[in-house]
C-alpha cells in the first residue's frame, strides 16, 4: 500500500483540478487522517505550489473548532508537497443535499457553518468557494460536528481592491466575485452560505448556474424561489435567503453571525432542529473594522409575521418594510448601523419579542449606535441600549428608550391640548348663554 511519509493511504477521496486528497492512517499516532496532496502537472508551478502551502499555513494558523485543522506538512519524493489534516468521518453537506435530511436539521447545520464562516471572517479571511463539498461533517462520540475545509482560494480582505482571480464554484459564487469589479469582501461568503443553505432544503442551488458564463449572463433582477411554504417554514426564511441571495452585497445581512442567529431561530420551529444542539461561538475580540470589514449599507427586512422566538434568541422583524433603493441592502430599515456581535434581530411591525440582551432595528434614519450596542427603533431613533427587562418592551413594537412608554390604560396629557380643551368649553358656555340671552329677549 502507498505511503505519503508515515501515513498510509487507503483510498481517494476526492480530486480537483489542482490537488487530490486521500484517505490515510497515521499508524504511529493510530488515527485516521485526510492527506492532501499538489497534483504532478502543478508541481512546478511556483505561484500554484505557493497558494497551497498558504491553504496549510492558514489552516494552521486559525485554532477553532469549526475549522480542519492542519497536523504535518512535508514534500513527497517526487517533489509535491502535501499536508495532513483532520479527517471528517461523516462525509460533507453535499450527501445530504442529495439526500435530504429533515429542514431543522439542514438549518442547524447551515448555522454551524455560518459560524465557522465567522471565525474565518474575524481573522481578515474571505472562503471564496462556499460550498456543500466544503463543509464537512464528523461523527465523534455520538454528536456531529461541522468543519470548514479547502481554503485554496482563500483570500486576506484587509487592503484588497478586488479579487486577484476569478475563483469559486459558480452555482453558489456571488455575482460581484464571478465580474472581479470591486473589492471583494465577506458578504460574498454569505451569498454563497445561503445559497448552500438553499439547496439542502431544496436538493439543487436556487439559480440555474452550472458555469461562470451561465452566471454572468443570469438576469441579476431574478428572485430565487419561495421555499418556506412547501417545507412548513414561517416566511422569514424565504427574506432571509432572499436578501442573502441578492446580486447587490449591501442587501445582504452583513456578517455570518447574523445568519447563524437567524437560521437557528427558523430552525426552532421546524422538525429535526432537536437532532443537532448549536455550540456558542466566542465572542469577537477587537473591531470588524480593523479586521478589514466592510461598513455595512442599508437593510430593510420584510418576510411577515415573525414566528416567536425561543428564549435566548434574538427576535425577527417583519411587516411591511419600505423597498431599498438600488445599492441600499436587506434587514431593517433604511441607514440602519452594524449590529454588535452577539445581536441580530430585525424589528418592525408584528415583530417577535426580542430576547434579553439582543436587539432590535425597525424604522428607518437610525442613528449611529454606541459601541456594544445594537437596538434601532422608529423612525430618527437615538440609539438606545438593549433593554435587560424585555417587559419593558410594548408587545409587538420595540420602542426607543428615549421616548417614554405610557403605563397601560394611561392616557398620555398634552398641556397645549388641555388649554385647546378649556378655551373650547369656555366657548360653547359663552354661545349657549348668548343664545338663551337672544331668546328670552324674543319671547319678552
Amino acid at each position: 500500500m502507498e505511503k505519503i511519509g508515515r501515513y498510509r493511504l487507503i483510498h481517494r477521496l476526492g480530486a480537483g483540478s489542482f490537488a487530490t486528497v486521500w484517505r490515510g492512517y497515521d499508524d504511529e499516532l493510530e488515527v485516521d487522517v485526510a492527506v492532501k496532496v499538489l497534483a504532478d502537472n502543478w508541481a512546478a508551478n511556483e505561484d500554484v505550489r505557493n497558494r497551497f502551502l498558504a491553504e496549510a499555513r492558514l489552516l494552521r494558523k486559525i485554532q477553532d473548532e469549526r475549522i480542519v485543522r492542519v497536523y504535518d506538512i512535508g514534500t513527497t519524493e517526487d517533489g509535491r508537497p502535501y499536508f495532513v489534516m483532520d479527517f471528517a468521518n461523516g462525509g460533507s453537506l453535499e450527501d445530504l443535499r442529495r439526500n435530504l435530511v429533515p429542514p431543522g436539521r439542514a438549518l442547524r447545520l447551515c448555522a454551524e457553518a455560518a459560524r465557522a464562516l465567522e471565525v474565518l471572517h474575524r481573522a481578515g479571511v474571505i472562503h471564496r468557494d462556499v460550498t456543500p463539498g466544503n463543509i464537512l461533517l464528523s461523527h465523534e462520540g455520538g454528536e456531529t460536528r461541522v468543519l470548514l475545509a479547502d481554503l485554496g482560494v482563500a483570500k486576506k480582505m484587509i487592503g484588497q481592491q478586488g479579487a486577484t482571480m476569478t475563483a469559486g464554484t459558480p452555482a453558489y459564487m456571488a455575482l460581484e466575485q464571478a465580474t472581479g469589479v470591486g473589492p471583494l469582501d465577506q458578504r460574498a461568503d454569505i451569498y454563497s452560505l445561503a445559497a448552500v443553505a438553499y439547496a439542502l432544503l431544496t436538493g439543487r442551488p436556487p439559480f440555474p448556474v452550472k458555469t461562470l458564463p451561465d452566471l454572468l449572463a443570469r438576469d441579476p433582477n431574478a428572485k430565487p424561489a419561495q421555499i418556506a411554504d412547501q417545507i412548513g417554514a414561517p416566511p422569514m426564511l424565504d427574506a432571509l435567503l432572499g436578501a442573502a441571495l441578492s446580486p447587490q452585497p449591501g442587501r445582504r445581512p452583513p456578517t455570518a453571525e447574523i445568519i447563524a442567529t437567524s437560521l437557528d431561530q427558523i430552525a426552532d420551529v421546524l422538525p429535526g432542529s432537536d437532532t443537532y444542539t448549536p455550540r456558542p461561538l466566542a465572542p469577537a475580540s477587537g473591531t470588524r473594522a480593523a479586521m478589514g470589514f466592510a461598513t455595512p449599507g442599508h437593510f430593510t427586512f420584510a418576510p411577515g409575521i415573525a414566528a416567536q422566538p425561543a428564549p435566548s434568541r434574538s427576535a425577527f422583524a417583519d411587516g411591511v418594510a419600505p423597498q431599498p433603493a438600488p445599492g441600499d441592502s436587506a434587514f431593517a430599515g433604511r441607514d440602519a448601523a452594524q449590529p454588535a456581535p452577539g445581536h441580530s434581530a430585525f424589528a418592525g411591525r408584528d415583530a417577535a419579542q426580542p430576547a434579553p440582551g439582543h436587539s432590535a432595528f425597525a424604522g428607518r434614519d437610525a442613528a449611529q449606535p454606541a459601541p456594544g450596542h445594537s437596538a434601532f427603533a422608529g423612525r430618527d431613533a437615538a440609539f438606545a441600549s438593549p433593554p435587560r427587562n424585555p417587559a419593558s418592551l410594548m408587545q409587538n413594537y420595540p420602542v426607543p428608550q428615549n421616548r417614554s412608554v405610557p403605563a397601560v390604560g394611561a392616557r398620555t396629557k398634552n398641556p397645549r391640548t388641555v388649554a385647546l380643551y378649556l378655551l373650547l368649553a369656555a366657548g360653547a358656555v359663552l354661545l349657549f348663554g348668548l343664545t338663551l340671552f337672544v331668546t328670552v329677549a324674543l319671547l319678552g
